[in-house]
């Protein structure tokens, strides 16, 4: 089989409350177990940043400068801003950061969605900090506005504009065929990197013949145009990424999508869940990526080309 690109996603937005004291909320905190994710073998890291104070999600990029340099230097690791942020976030707020940085690569969520995370707050009894339950609990009535209009502004201002390629975050069957329908309008074009999104309450579900179902319709309407990623959320981590790996696909891990690294244990950082995952896709016969490999593969601009 083909290489294989490891993603590690490695603090999360306002949908990953501290619930762990091992998630990186200071900008020496993200930086060091990014590095530590890329020795481990993540080729590409998926970005968000904290308020250093607080905890709660930052889209300042003065926050996200605090760490980007130093994980630039210290790793060849593939560097890729959300554009996503919070869903309490404006749209001009979540493209801050990436705007000024002028990544190699960004997250873009194609469509608008419930993210209803409440369930959460009813099994969590420690908390890291004062807001997380209250936001957790609110979340019925939460909404995350990605609209057909933002997508494509978010195509021009930092792909057409800036030279960034997408992981195109799919939570469901429709949002694959939104970004087969921004394809037919040229404002992008493969090779699609695609993160097939599972295990989050608004979308997809865990389930194996979901993630059949999402490579049959992307084969059916991207060909062999696209590589498919897969990401699942919570205890479905590792057995829906050691499916997808099985598949030929590649795989995200990270504490922005699961805080464990076994039942009833926490992961220890990030680089833990990175080594794990690579034993596994080894042990199937898979060849990890290296970050040149994976710019070789998505045909990004380079990291001299950013702003960081």
């Amino acid at each position: 089989m083909s290489r294989i690109l490891i993603t590690c996603a490695i603090t999360g937005s306002i949908h990953t409350p501290s619930m762990s004291p091992h998630l990186p909320v200071t900008a020496e905190e993200i930086a060091r177990q990014s590095i530590a994710a890329a020795e481990a073998g993540a080729a590409i890291l998926h970005l968000h940043a904290r308020d250093p104070e607080t905890g709660r999600p930052s889209s300042d990029p003065a926050h996200f400068m605090a760490f980007l340099p130093r994980i630039k230097q210290a790793s060849g690791a593939v560097l890729n801003i959300t554009t996503g942020g919070s869903a309490t976030m404006t749209l001009d707020e979540r493209l801050a950061a990436p705007i000024r940085a002028e990544p190699e690569m960004c997250s873009l969520n194609m469509g608008s969605m419930n993210f209803a995370l409440y369930p959460a707050a009813e099994r969590v009894t420690e908390w890291q900090h004062d807001w997380e339950k209250p936001f957790l609990e609110t979340s019925d009535d939460l909404v995350f506005k990605n609209t057909p209009r933002d997508i494509a502004g978010i195509l021009r201002q930092l792909g057409q504009e800036r030279g960034a390629r997408f992981e195109f975050e799919c939570y469901d069957v429709g949002h694959l065929y939104m970004l087969r329908h921004f394809a037919d309008r040229g404002l992008v074009a493969p090779p699609f990197f695609i993160q097939f999104v599972f295990g989050v309450l608004g979308g997809i579900g865990p389930d194996p013949e979901n993630l059949t179902h999402m490579k049959t319709i992307a084969d059916k309407l991207f060909g062999d145009g696209y590589m498919f990623s897969v990401l699942a959320a919570g205890r479905h981590q590792l057995p829906m990424a050691t499916m997808a790996a099985a598949m030929g696909g590649h795989v995200r891990v990270g504490l922005e999508d699961n805080l464990m690294i076994a039942r009833g244990q926490l992961a220890p950082g990030n680089a833990a869940q990175v080594d794990k995952i690579r034993r596994i896709v080894e042990a199937l016969g898979r060849e990890v990526a290296s970050p040149g490999d994976a710019r070789q593969m998505l045909g990004l601009k380079g990291a001299d080309r950013t702003a960081i």
